[in-house]
């Protein structure tokens, strides 16, 4: 059986993704800074297992500790929507999380490779390859990424995983997954996972359900050939019209 840890299981995203990976017969390991976060969910089941910590203060060897049997760490980290949420500390949640996951891994001796799933967004470009995105995009992002630091927070993780990860490491594959204009629904419908975006993420932006983009995330732990396809890629999911 599969087993994993999911960072910000807790999220809106992050409860639902545990959800799946338990349905879909994955083991849980879910670190979450209050457990009464999951009251709703079944704690009692025999795959899941609930580690209350702050992602931010946790130790390396702790952290390691909880990897080492695993071979898939999911972030689903995101800053609060409150002005401490984007504007308060820790600025880079979701970059210094990556960073201590890539540690992490790298001080485990094991000869398997973990994958690394984290949630991104669809206003972070990818650039391994040559997105183009409108130049209204292009003006509008850049002043997000000065004025608000959650974006350039999501931008910095998954460049970390670009470039001080990259394509061939020894321990670690990954893959950033770029949702567009998160949606709540109860349950998963269709929709298409894409390389890069076909929309204007500001002025035309497209729609994803936390719920699908959660299947997604759970389907790339457990189906090979899945992974093969995005594995060292930012494919971005957008719900059906």
């Amino acid at each position: 059986m599969k087993k994993t840890v999911v960072i910000g299981a807790n999220g809106a995203t992050g409860r639902l993704l545990v959800k799946l990976l338990l349905q879909k017969g994955v083991e849980v390991i879910a670190v979450v800074r209050d457990s009464d976060s999951l009251a709703n969910m079944d704690n009692h089941h025999p795959g899941l297992q609930i580690v209350e910590a702050d992602i931010s203060e946790i130790s390396e060897n702790e952290l390691a500790h909880y990897l080492k049997e695993c071979d898939t760490v999911f972030s689903c980290l995101g800053h609060n929507l409150t002005f401490k949420g984007v504007f308060g500390h820790p600025r880079r949640l979701v970059t210094n999380a990556v960073k201590k996951v890539v540690q992490a891994i790298e001080s485990i001796d094991s000869k398997n490779k973990v994958k690394i799933i984290l949630m991104n967004t669809a206003g972070n470009s990818n650039r391994d390859i040559a997105e183009k995105p409108p130049f209204s995009q292009t003006i509008i992002i850049s002043l997000l990424r000065v004025l608000l630091p959650p974006h350039s927070d999501n931008e910095n993780a998954a460049d970390f995983l670009r470039l001080k990860v990259g394509q061939h490491h020894e321990k670690i594959e990954w893959v950033a997954v770029r949702p567009d204009g998160l949606i709540d629904d109860d349950e998963v419908s269709n929709y298409e996972i894409v390389t890069s975006p076909i929309r204007n993420v500001i002025f035309n932006a497209g729609s994803t359900s936390r719920i699908n983009v959660a299947d997604f995330m759970s389907d790339l732990a457990i189906d090979p050939e899945l992974w093969d396809e995005w594995k060292g890629k930012m494919p971005v999911i957008y719900n059906h019209a």
